[in-house]
């Protein structure tokens, strides 16, 4: 029943733009596109720089992974920093870390909580891990 000023569609178009068909496509689509970004960023890298008080880069400091496992965290990984300050860790297997930084001589960082999505989704610290002699 339609009027004559309301074109009247085929009742395939009609289906296919009801609202109990375009909302639960939308949702399958939106979930493909999670996932499809899931797979291509779940390689466990977690990376940043050190520096030292000043903000240069600190050449052989000792930067330490933390996971949480269910009631604190606990050291998972250990690396040293190259002669740019940089470092890395691979294969983190959680959502739930802390990454820490020392090095004799020029101090300790606070450990740094980091927070992810999802387990083991690469994130690259945009802020470096600051060392100082006043850090607890």
């Amino acid at each position: 029943m339609s009027t004559d000023d309301e074109p009247v569609r085929p009742r395939r178009r009609r289906w296919l733009l009801n609202r109990f068909v375009l909302v639960p496509a939308f949702l399958v689509l939106l979930a493909a596109i999670w996932n499809v970004w899931v797979v291509t960023h779940s390689h466990g890298i977690v990376a940043g720089r050190v520096v030292d008080s000043s903000g240069a880069p600190v050449d052989g400091a000792e930067v330490k992974l933390w996971v949480f496992n269910f009631t604190t965290f606990a050291e998972a990984a250990s690396t040293t920093t190259s002669a740019d300050g940089s470092f890395e860790f691979t294969d983190n297997p959680s959502h739930n870390i802390q990454v820490s930084a020392e090095k004799p001589g020029v101090g300790r960082s606070q450990r740094i909580p980091i927070r992810l999505y999802f387990r083991s989704e690469d994130v690259i610290l945009k802020q470096p891990l600051r060392l100082s002699n006043a850090a607890s």
